[in-house]
């Protein structure tokens, strides 16, 4: 029997994000599922390897590629509007788990079992959920950093509020990513290439037949 499971979540690059905002450069949710997944690996993999965190790395991750599926049919509503008054974020909660079922019904019966803890539903622990919260958040903040060093001042005021939310967490990861990670994000190409080149540069030179 044919399925149209797969083919529904590549039309996820089809669904804009930040709609109610001036882009200087347009995002799409299939970029922000990637983005948030290279996120997620990066602050469990800071976890495990700067805090001493037993983080399972790859289950978290495939989590995290798969936490916003359910918006090929919901689309992407914005925080403003999804958190105006609760009433409104219930009825999308309602929207979100029927599109989440609507997904899984497309899925082969055999591989089920596979798909349904991953679409339209946070990781039974809500630690691994806390990371991959914290790597959207990231992908939001740098979004931000992006377009304010673009000159958009449009997302001024959402930076500052994304920055209190980051906070509110209170993780070592993302402080550890702020300091070391996050700065490039704020650089051209051409500015990346002279850092890389001046770093080169500081490194002693190999002596022959040096290992």
């Amino acid at each position: 029997m044919e399925s149209h499971f797969l083919a529904y979540l590549y039309r996820l690059r089809y669904i804009e994000r930040w709609s109610l905002m001036r882009n200087v450069v347009k995002e799409n949710v299939a970029e922000h599922s990637f983005h948030v997944s290279l996120l997620t690996h990066a602050l469990c993999t800071i976890a495990n390897v700067v805090y001493g965190r037993g983080l399972p790395t790859e289950t978290i991750v495939t989590a995290a590629l798969f936490h916003d599926t359910t918006e090929v049919f919901t689309g992407d509503i914005p925080t403003p509007v999804k958190h105006h008054n609760p009433d409104i974020l219930r009825s999308f909660r309602d929207i979100e788990r029927l599109a989440a079922e609507r997904l899984l019904n497309m899925v082969p019966d055999e591989l089920k079992d596979a798909y349904r803890p991953l679409v339209g539903t946070k990781p039974a622990d809500p630690e691994h959920a806390r990371y991959i919260k914290a790597a959207d958040l990231l992908d939001a903040y740098l979004k931000c950093v992006s377009e304010l060093s673009a000159g958009n001042r449009e997302f001024a005021v959402a930076k500052k509020q994304i920055e209190q939310s980051i906070e509110r967490l209170d993780m070592p990861e993302i402080r550890y990513f702020l300091r070391h990670l996050a700065p490039s994000f704020e650089r051209t190409l051409d500015e990346l290439n002279e850092a890389d080149e001046a770093l080169d540069a500081s490194k002693p030179a190999e002596r022959d037949g040096a290992p």
